[in-house]
């Protein structure tokens, strides 16, 4: 069974697509004339000359929106495309799934005439910037730093890249992990949880108890207090990067 089988069936709920993320990852894919979705899930941010969504996850597919490109089941480890199918190859927050990243990438080149795109982030970054995780879920992000891929290594797998880092808006629309930085009840509600991947893959037992120290400290107003100069912010960088490779 494929995770988001059992992660993705609120998806559809609560990871609506950012429209200004939405224009930095379309500017990236700059004037490809098709495009290929790796990891595509329900269909966030494809553009609309998308020829093929790839996704393991069956539970995805069903929710991705009528009118979406056409779409496979597949892993990214073993795309079953030609060479060069595309002008461009996305994949966007998925390469930390993978159980061969070596493959996956090597695929991505492999399918891509001219440019590879990948959403991630910096660990490193993330974990120093991102209050959630610093403050309240060592544990969880001691499961991240686990998972994550690191920037260098996936430069060297795409063999250079030029990166760009993705600043996450305050009223940001896609539920991703950071997405709440300034609206911090939210992560409190199971719904925004079950569709972040750290809190379903770190486990209820790993991230219960920062959460009860959470909502003490927004009853109490400390977290207002010692967050204070996050509130006057329209966005912040925590470590999200836009890693764009010519093929």
């Amino acid at each position: 069974m494929a995770l988001y089988d059992t992660l993705g069936t609120t998806y559809g709920l609560t990871r609506r697509p950012d429209p200004r993320i939405a224009a930095q990852i379309h500017a990236a894919l700059g004037d490809a004339a098709d495009v290929i979705n790796i990891g595509a899930g329900t269909g966030s941010y494809e553009p609309p000359h998308t020829v093929l969504a790839v996704e393991p996850s069956r539970v995805m597919l069903a929710q991705r929106p009528p009118g979406s490109a056409p779409a496979v089941c597949a892993v990214a480890e073993r795309l079953p495309l030609r060479d060069d199918a595309a002008d461009a190859v996305l994949a966007l927050l998925t390469v930390h799934h993978w159980t061969g990243l070596a493959a996956g990438i090597g695929e991505l080149r492999r399918v891509a005439r001219r440019r590879v795109v990948v959403l991630t982030w910096d660990q490193p970054v993330f974990r120093e910037r991102f209050w959630l995780v610093r403050e309240y879920l060592p544990q969880a992000a001691a499961f991240d730093d686990a998972r994550a891929v690191a920037i260098g290594r996936l430069a060297e797998l795409l063999g250079g890249v030029r990166q760009q880092p993705v600043r996450v808006p305050h009223d940001c629309t896609d539920g991703f992990g950071a997405a709440f930085w300034r609206r911090p009840h939210a992560y409190l509600d199971p719904r925004v949880r079950a569709g972040i991947s750290l809190f379903a893959q770190a486990g209820e037992e790993a991230v219960a108890p920062g959460l009860a120290r959470l909502a003490e400290d927004l009853a109490s107003g400390r977290w207002h207090a010692d967050h204070a100069d996050l509130l006057g912010l329209d966005s912040i960088d925590v470590g999200y990067r836009l890693l764009v490779a010519e093929a």
